[in-house]
């Protein structure tokens, strides 16, 4: 299968006149943004973090996670850690960033574009009923909806699931006075 390789504009957020442009693999297998030491150092990026990594053959290691830069694609633009690799190591594009810049890869031309169903903006899905979304106030009543009973009742009831219940009387007896 033929790679998809987009032009990216990589700059420095803490020092925006640290600037490149390469050609990145779109992998939408991977994760994580990847670049490899010459482009990180060329950024001055600063190493934040570490973490384990699984390559396709299942081999892990771990890496250092570089931050942070500003990825500028297809006329959206987010920031994001990178993941470090060795020298020469093709720049690749993973399902992070292409989620967050709400991209999309054409599987008929190959080419990265945006989302069609929000072709002016990224578009975040928050899968999940809100106060906001559904008008409704979702906190939940405390007093009514979950303590239904007392700390007694409560001990009482998992006690005498594990079979105690010639003490059951007694724990209850002692809690009311």
């Amino acid at each position: 299968m033929e790679k998809v390789i987009e032009k990216v504009r990589l700059t420095s957020l803490f020092d925006p006149a640290k600037s490149i442009e390469v050609e990145a693999v779109i992998d939408t297998g991977a994760t994580m943004l990847v670049l490899p030491q010459n482009i990180i150092a060329e950024l001055n990026l600063k190493k934040m973090r570490e973490a384990r990594v699984r390559y396709a053959n299942n081999k892990t290691e771990i890496k250092s996670v570089y931050g942070v830069v500003t990825v500028e694609m297809c006329g959206r633009a987010g920031e994001f850690n990178v993941l470090g690799e060795p020298e020469g190591t093709q720049p690749l594009v993973g399902q992070i960033v292409l989620e967050q810049l709400d991209l999309i890869v054409d599987p008929s031309t190959r080419k990265v574009i945006p989302n069609p169903r929000s072709p002016e903006m990224p578009m975040v899905e928050i899968l999940m009923a809100t106060a906001y979304n559904s008008g409704k106030d979702f906190r939940p009543n405390l007093r009514t909806s979950f303590i239904r009973e007392t700390l007694g009742e409560m001990l009482a009831r998992n006690l005498s699931k594990r079979g105690f219940q010639n003490d059951l009387h007694t724990i209850q007896d002692q809690s009311d006075s």
